[in-house]
């Protein structure tokens, strides 16, 4: 921004880089150009500054489609001043006494440009539907209205050339957008549901997954118990007949030791009986041959070993005269007695 020093009778000018100066004094051009700097009256002259840096122009306005339906066009143009000499001439950008330009300058060239997008552009919108400019409406109308601002014969004998036009937004109204919306909004509803629906099947085919696993897991344990008590079982059956084999092999054992005890026993008491019963035979073939005053003599031997004690034996004629007779016989007397 420019800046004016004021002294009596006198000022001095102090430009900008990206401004522009036009000082005419008597209608005559003194001094131009940019990052001027110089001393002038206040009286008799006029300064002008011309921005000569990109200026951005936004713009909003309504067009009518072909189908009666209303939408608003947002765009940007970008110009700058290309004559500022020119554009001093014809549009208002003096300087005030303090330095700064004034509005009316930008105002006439916002209100210029503004007219001529909306002009091109309801021009164009008119003959289209309103499908047809949501769906090609932005990049159309960018190339229409860099076109027309571009050939535009004011512009260009004003000296304001058009480096660009850029269209924002082509939309309708707030309750046809809505409208236009809501179909998009349910398929993109539908499509979030069947997401979160296919999330939900693959969560659940997952969960499905690890629960057969699990029940395959726990089969396949309970199998394996199973397996493991029939084992168990198995074993401790076959350690039970190995056991009772054992048992009757030692029980065999015992039974044939005890009977061949038995078998001893037995023939050592038949032995022993046979022994006793020929002695028996043998004392009874020598008693046979005694006579009986022998016999009852040994009897008598025999019981004295089991009488007891005899104080007193009263000895009768009959008794003595018998023993007697019988020590004195005959052996063989006795013997043919004995027969």
């Amino acid at each position: 921004m420019a800046t004016i020093k004021r002294h009596p009778w006198i000022s001095h000018f102090l430009g900008s880089p990206t401004g522009y100066v036009v000082h005419l004094q008597k209608g005559a051009i003194r001094h131009q150009g940019v990052g001027q700097a110089f001393w002038f009256r206040p009286a008799s002259s006029v300064l002008s500054e011309v921005p000569v840096d990109d200026q951005e122009l936004p713009t909003l306005f309504h067009a009518i489609t072909r189908d009666h339906q209303d939408v608003s066009v947002q765009a940007n143009v970008t110009y700058r001043f290309v004559d500022p000499v020119s554009v001093a001439s014809r549009l208002d950008f003096g300087l005030q006494q303090a330095g700064r330009a004034t509005a009316g300058g930008k105002e006439q060239v916002a209100t210029i440009i503004g007219q001529l997008c909306q002009s091109h552009a309801i021009d164009h919108i008119a003959t289209t539907t309103l499908a047809q400019s949501l769906e090609h409406g932005v990049s159309q109308l960018r190339n229409l209205l860099t076109e027309a601002l571009s050939a535009d014969t004011r512009l260009v004998s004003t000296g304001i050339e058009i480096l660009g036009v850029q269209v924002l937004a082509v939309r309708p109204e707030s309750d046809v957008e809505r409208a236009l919306q809501t179909p998009v909004r349910e398929q993109l509803q539908a499509e979030a549901d069947r997401a979160v629906y296919e999330r939900r099947a693959v969560a659940v085919e997952r969960e499905r997954t690890i629960s057969e696993n699990e029940m395959a897991s726990q089969i396949e344990l309970a199998a394996r118990r199973e397996h493991l008590v029939a084992q168990e079982g198995a074993n401790a059956r076959r350690e039970a007949e190995e056991q009772a084999a054992a048992g009757l092999i030692q029980a065999n054992a015992e039974a044939e030791r005890q009977g061949i005890g038995a078998v001893a026993e037995a023939n050592q008491v038949r032995l022993v009986g046979e022994a006793a019963a020929a002695r028996e035979a043998a004392a009874m073939e020598v008693y046979r041959g005694m006579d009986q005053a022998t016999l009852l003599a040994l009897a008598f031997r025999e019981a004295a070993g089991s009488l007891p004690n005899i104080g007193n034996l009263t000895v009768t004629p009959d008794l003595l005269s018998g023993a007697l007779a019988g020590l004195f016989r005959e052996p063989g007397a006795a013997a043919l007695g004995g027969k």
